[in-house]
């Protein structure tokens, strides 16, 4: 089957909860990918960021091949031979004393939240059902019902009400509105410290360490969502490093399972997760042998390949070449390392044409709020590679102006 006929299959048969570039990947290596015509691309979203070693490192591979033909999955039921290893190594890198593995972004967020409710009524002592979790403006940390009930996007929430109560929130980036929202009932402050989703939206310097110290007053829970920015993508091993802030909670996904499996995990210190009971919560499929083989392998990939030093020195770079970008269209260009937004005016007419045009001349990216152009390569690229998705760039842009 050709492209068309594999469109026209998805269109028929597959609920249309997205709206992809019309290209149909059959082959992937490295930065590179392949339709089933056989054109080549070069990937600038890495999968939202689930591909920062790069599609199909060899060692995450093998890594994942050599596992499945030992044992695969056991439940939670039985103990296996990964999980225990995964959980020293990853709590070893992050200097946090427990983790809690789970799937995909979306249960990461909602153990948090778990967590923080159960550490409120223990520690804490507010009274049962009446903690609060205060939530940011543009938010997004995934797309279950609990989730979307405090997502501020009309798209994200519109017919799927009602929504789990219990979160109040508060503008991106202003301290004092966080200060002004803790009550009496403030179990945690969940946050992105980058907003990706949003369109790359960096708050103001120093709002970390100030929130971090306003939580700490107030016996809140500081709880970062990383799981987009986190491990590597942005030149630090987490966007928190950026402002040297430990956050008391810190989630984590996507690149965990090097583009290969779905691994996500929730750390802390013990007096949080530790609070957990045996049937509180849990997943089939996390902690599963498969997926801490393959995560095990993502974080040495990470560190053995410099793939953090890489991100900030391959970011520093691309960001000084696209400020030299000459367009109307052009509002503002914004990033840290590999994650970095380019901002179109409103009347520009929005950034999916800018996308598709680029995607003919052979470079992926995607739109994000309409009106961005997210570019996110995998933290393997090289400079002569930037130096080729500059040029298309220019060239759209040129043609487009």
């Amino acid at each position: 089957m050709d492209s068309k006929d594999l469109i026209i299959l998805e269109d028929l048969y597959g609920a249309k909860n997205y709206h992809p570039l019309d290209v149909v990947v059959s082959k992937a290596k490295g930065i590179w990918v392949w339709d089933v015509e056989g054109n080549k691309y070069l990937d600038f979203l890495s999968a939202y960021s689930a591909v920062n070693q790069g599609h199909c490192h060899p060692r995450i591979v093998k890594a994942l091949t050599e596992q499945a033909k030992e044992v695969t999955l056991t439940s939670r039921a039985f103990r296996n031979d990964q999980w225990p290893m995964l959980a020293k190594e990853i709590c070893d890198l992050t200097g946090y004393e427990q983790v809690l593995p789970m799937n995909s972004g979306a249960e990461a967020v909602e153990t948090a939240i778990k967590a923080a409710r159960k550490w409120a009524a223990k520690t804490k002592g507010i009274p049962q059902d009446q903690s609060e979790i205060i939530t940011c403006a543009n938010n997004f940390h995934g797309r279950t019902i609990t989730i979307i009930g405090f997502s501020t996007e009309p798209l994200y929430r519109k017919d799927f009400g009602p929504f789990t109560p219990g979160f109040v929130n508060i503008p991106f980036g202003d301290t004092e509105a966080l200060e002004e929202a803790i009550s009496p009932h403030t179990a945690a402050f969940l946050f992105e410290p980058i907003q990706a989703e949003a369109g790359i939206i960096i708050p103001p310097g120093g709002y970390l360490e100030k929130a971090k110290e306003i939580c700490e007053k107030n016996n809140v829970l500081f709880m970062a969502d990383e799981i987009q920015t986190g491990l590597g993508r942005v030149g630090k091993l987490f966007a928190c490093d950026y402002e040297n802030v430990k956050p008391d909670v810190m989630i984590v996904g996507k690149s965990l399972g090097g583009g290969c499996y779905a691994v996500s995990a929730v750390l802390s210190m013990r007096e949080v997760l530790g609070l957990f009971a045996p049937g509180e919560h849990g997943s089939t499929f996390g902690g599963n042998p498969l997926g801490c083989a393959v995560a095990r392998e993502s974080l040495k990939v990470i560190r053995e390949e410099n793939l953090v030093t890489n991100a900030a020195e391959q970011g520093d770079y691309f960001m000084s070449k696209l400020a030299t970008l000459k367009s109307r269209h052009i509002k503002e260009i914004r990033g840290k390392g590999l994650l970095i937004g380019l901002e179109l005016k409103e009347e520009a007419g929005g950034a999916r044409r800018f996308c598709e045009a680029l995607a003919k001349e052979g470079l992926l990216c995607k739109e994000t709020h309409e009106n961005v152009i997210r570019f996110a390569p995998p933290l393997v690229i090289k400079q002569k590679d930037l130096n080729w998705a500059f040029k298309k760039i220019k060239d759209v842009f040129k043609a487009l102006d």
